[in-house]
């Protein structure tokens, strides 16, 4: 099968390839699928389990990528749950071989069924950004109807989704992002767009909830806008700067089967929505993962048709 894969850490997005790997072997309560779609971050080559395995071995030459829809072609040893041609989605492991591949080897409980009226393409945009997106909210914010919530990077791949499901939850929804944004994050159901290329980040005011897409300088400053009792949850670092009187949490998704059926439902009924800001083949993820070719949204790799 074809796959984008990288041997080297020192090489960046330069050791990137297009090439022939052999096809993936399905362990116990594992099933293989074929890749219809497929979604990464283009920070991947710098974490851990690109590298290695969770007993810490080398497991290059590995293949990236994440998020994922497809179609069931095998079931592994004792997988339950799923059947050979069910359509799919999810989000694969962090310490095996990704999804940037004809097929990938997933454990069935990352997965849930994929409704037939949503098209791969838009599935594979919602694992990352909508099980994050929903954890940080609900999980540990436990954001609730009328708290206020100020989210940074509004009109990115996860800030988008929160935005629309703070909406949808009843907060008052303070997004922030450059300039370009502020039409699109709006239309997103924020209350009040901050733009951070001119407007005071302070200007936001006290709020109940502050997630983080951004990191440095802006996580530290969103500090002191939750007010007493709040939360400040950020995906990208552990905060050094804490809420006088209140809770910072610094977390990495996790699968849920049950929360992406509950944004699978939502997507269908028109409440959420991923933007996508490109769809490129196999062959361009390479260029995809260049920091140079930021698009709004999240760009998303078709790798086979139909399904």
């Amino acid at each position: 099968m074809q796959a984008i894969v990288v041997r080297d850490r020192d090489a960046g997005v330069a050791g990137l390839s297009l090439t022939e790997m052999p096809y993936p072997n399905g362990g116990e309560n594992d099933v293989i699928v074929r890749v219809h779609s497929a979604g990464f971050i283009s920070t991947e080559l710098g974490w851990t389990g690109t590298w290695v395995d969770r007993a810490g071995r080398d497991r290059t030459p590995s293949i990236p990528g994440h998020d994922l829809s497809g179609v069931v072609a095998e079931l592994g040893p004792g997988t339950t749950g799923l059947t050979v041609g069910q359509r799919v989605f999810g989000l694969t492991d962090w310490f095996r071989n990704g999804t940037l591949a004809e097929y990938t080897a997933v454990e069935a409980r990352n997965l849930a069924p994929l409704p037939a009226d949503v098209d791969h393409v838009t599935a594979a945009a919602l694992p990352i950004s909508g099980l994050t997106s929903w954890q940080a909210l609900f999980d540990h914010a436990h954001l609730r109807p009328g708290q206020s919530v100020l989210i940074h990077g509004a009109a990115g791949g996860v800030a988008s989704i929160a935005v629309q499901l703070a909406h949808e939850v009843g907060a008052v929804v303070i997004g922030t992002g450059r300039t370009a944004d502020r039409d699109t994050v709006l239309s997103l159901g924020a209350h009040v767009f901050l733009d951070l290329e001119t407007d005071k980040l302070e200007d936001a005011g006290e709020v109940d909830v502050v997630f983080d897409v951004i990191g440095g300088e802006i996580l530290d400053r969103s500090a002191a806008l939750v007010r007493a009792g709040g939360t400040l949850v950020t995906i990208v670092e552990k905060p050094t700067v804490k809420p006088m009187n209140g809770r910072a949490i610094f977390f990495v998704v996790e699968s849920d089967r049950i929360q992406l059926a509950e944004l699978a439902q939502r997507l269908r009924d028109g409440r959420v929505k991923p933007i996508v800001g490109a769809v490129r083949p196999l062959a361009e993820s390479p260029d995809a993962f260049a920091p140079s070719r930021r698009t709004p949204g999240k760009t998303i790799i078709r790798i086979s048709e139909g399904g």
